[in-house]
């Protein structure tokens, strides 16, 4: 592999990460904030992608279908907070992953109904459509560079977030003690909701800003909640930081490996999660 086939790669790991971060940074903060064990999660990448489709169709523009679906997801994660979840909180695991199983098949027949079957493809904006030249025959294109830089923009304004701000703190209290932030005049329920809406906020916008490089097609998010799943407990479950890390270690690991150990490209991940459980059964960083 030469220096530009290998800078390539290195961009391609780094924006797979990326994306997989803004996937496993919404799941990680319901669980390890609420205790829900929401397998669902990957159902809101796809309605992403399928409002990025119909909503750039009906407006002509990718940023204008990004900003409504952004919009509409979060009122989406709230109505189902509302309707849902908040009733399972103190419920068992089960009756968790029960409930969101689910909700799986409810949401994939629901895009059935609204959306099709078909296959769909999501025009890049003209004024991303560009390629960077590398060399006389590579190139690498400027929209991948753009979702790089919408993730690493959102994962920094999440960490400001969590970390900067009283929203944040009040987020972190209900996390580390629920009763003693209720007594303290902390709206838990409230939080609850905010949490949850800004992990499908999160995951819808991945699923727009890939479905330009990834197409839009069915049962899409059930590809990619293992892989999420995976992040989440490599980096530690409840923990932001390690999502990050964990999912740049993955985007690295899986790119690397379907270029130079293809037949075994399937298992690299799980080799990796596997090796990090043996050395931090919780994970690398905890909440």
């Amino acid at each position: 592999m030469d220096l530009a086939n290998f800078f390539i790669q290195l961009l391609n790991s780094v924006q797979y990460g990326l994306l997989l971060f803004m996937l496993a940074a919404g799941l990680t903060l319901i669980f390890g904030i609420m205790g829900v064990v929401n397998l669902a999660h990957g159902s809101f990448y796809m309605l992403g992608a399928y409002l990025a489709w119909s909503l750039s169709a009906q407006f002509g523009s990718l940023t204008i279908a990004i900003l409504v679906g952004t919009a509409l997801s979060v009122l989406f994660g709230l109505a189902l907070e509302w309707l849902l979840f908040r009733h399972f909180y103190k419920r068992d695991h089960l009756d968790q992953v029960l409930l969101t199983f689910g909700l799986i098949y409810i949401f994939e027949e629901m895009r059935a109904i609204i959306w099709g079957d078909d296959v769909h493809g999501v025009n890049v904006p003209d004024l991303l459509s560009a390629s960077i030249p590398l060399t006389e025959n590579l190139s690498y294109p400027v929209y991948r560079l753009f979702m790089s830089a919408v993730c690493m923009a959102l994962a920094l304004g999440l960490y400001l977030l969590i970390s900067k701000t009283r929203l944040g703190m009040k987020i972190r209290a209900g996390a580390f003690n629920r009763e003693m932030a209720e007594s303290l005049g902390i709206n838990i329920k409230l939080i609850h909701a905010l949490v949850f809406a800004l992990g499908v906020g999160l995951a819808a916008i991945a699923g727009m800003i890939a479905a330009p490089v990834a197409s839009v097609y069915p049962n899409m998010g059930s590809q990619v909640l293992i892989m999420c799943f995976v992040v989440v407990v490599i980096g530690g479950i409840g923990s932001v930081r390690g999502a990050l890390i964990s999912a740049l270690l993955v985007g690295l690991v899986d790119t690397f490996g379907k270029v130079l150990l293809p037949s075994m490209a399937g298992m690299l991940v799980y080799m990796l999660m596997a090796a990090v459980l043996l050395w931090k059964p919780e994970g690398l960083f905890k909440q």
